[in-house]
């Protein structure tokens, strides 16, 4: 199996080419809405996603707790809908997610400015500051949702196997570059190596999931690494009692695996609301 994920400005083209993308190579096209359902089945609030899905969050918000539970029931979203296999995923960084898996290969669409103000001009019969409002607002948006959560540069073409400008290429022109490129790139190693790291990956965040939300395990930026037979717990905590709960759990959640910790303990950190 493979994945393919993209990344966009908006007015780039970037949905109706990964819909094609996804035509040509016979693969589940997984939408927006279809991630957010996502989001919500694993337990993140309604009425909250609006303050972290694909915008940059305000400053209280990117304090909260819920700031990290979004990510969580995101990342976990995301791993699913890639876990399913031949699938292609756009936004909310599933390029970033993801970029771990062998078989994972990632674009970005990008377009002159004035093409993609042409775009929504034409689109939504806006006028020409309507246009700019809305290029200025997700341009930001992208730009704090991506450092927010991920640390990242989305405009940074090194994260990505191929950028793509929509204003040079047409729709079908791009599709059939991006189709060449998958089908030359994915080899049976690859996949093999991507079916096994992408397993690894939903299983570290399930246990994360588990522990922060059903176990109410108080570990801040709480992470796991799993490689072979070993998880690696990651994270803050002001309490070693607490890092070894977690241990136990883990344990006891697989025992198959050797579980260790490297959360990091401060007695004076103060965990935020």
């Amino acid at each position: 199996m493979s994945i393919v994920a993209m990344a966009r400005q908006v007015a780039a083209l970037g949905d109706e080419i990964s819909a094609e993308v996804a035509r040509l190579l016979g693969y589940k096209f997984i939408t927006k809405k279809e991630i957010e359902q996502k989001i919500l089945d694993n337990g993140f609030p309604a009425e909250k996603l609006h303050k972290y899905d694909e915008v940059k969050p305000g400053f209280f918000a990117s304090l909260a707790k819920d700031r990290d539970e979004y990510l969580y029931c995101l990342q976990t979203a995301i791993l699913e809908s890639a876990a399913e296999g031949n699938c292609v995923l756009i936004g909310r960084g599933s390029a970033f997610v993801l970029e771990e898996l062998p078989n994972l290969v990632s674009f970005r669409f990008v377009s002159n400015y004035d093409v993609r103000l042409s775009r929504l001009e034409n689109e939504f019969n806006w006028n020409e500051k309507q246009a700019k409002q809305r290029i200025e607002e997700s341009d930001a948006n992208r730009m704090g949702f991506h450092k927010n959560f991920f640390n990242i540069d989305p405009e940074d073409p090194t994260h990505y196997h191929m950028v793509v400008n929509s204003g040079k290429m047409d729709l079908q022109g791009a599709a059939a570059v991006i189709v060449s490129i998958v089908r030359a790139y994915i080899t049976s190693e690859r996949e093999e190596a991507g079916a096994k790291k992408i397993q690894e990956l939903l299983l570290a965040q399930r246990l994360v999931n588990s522990l922060i939300f059903e176990h109410k395990v108080n570990i801040n930026f709480l992470h796991a690494v799993v490689v072979d037979k070993k998880i690696v717990l990651q994270g803050i905590s002001d309490s070693g009692a607490c890092v070894e709960k977690a241990l136990v759990l883990a344990r006891k959640a697989y025992p198959e695996y050797a579980v260790e910790s490297a959360v990091s303990v401060v007695q004076d950190f103060s965990s935020y609301k």
